[in-house]
């Protein structure tokens, strides 16, 4: 009987630390591309617009702004599909 109880208890716990790390999991998936872009971005460039391998967006008006949208549907999407597939 109490062996049957300890892997009732040890089952438990196992379902709670699979929660836990799928959050955790979610959480990092939808972090680290966000992480890359504004690491890439922070960088510093010289805006030379003749050079085939300048930033893009660091010469515009609006350059910041797009990439904050761009990072926010990045998130947004990635979201929605966890949701869709009943991960969250």
């Amino acid at each position: 009987m109490s062996a049957g109880m300890l892997d009732l208890y040890l089952s438990s716990a196992s379902h709670r630390l699979n929660a836990i790390m799928r959050v955790l999991t979610i959480i990092s998936t939808i972090f680290i591309p966000l992480t890359f872009v504004t690491g890439l971005y922070g960088m510093n460039f010289v805006v030379d617009t003749a050079s085939p391998w300048a930033m893009p967006l660091t010469h515009c008006r609006y350059g910041y702004p797009a990439v904050v949208a761009f990072m926010a549907l990045e998130a947004g999407l990635m979201l929605w599909f966890f949701r869709r597939k009943r991960w969250l």
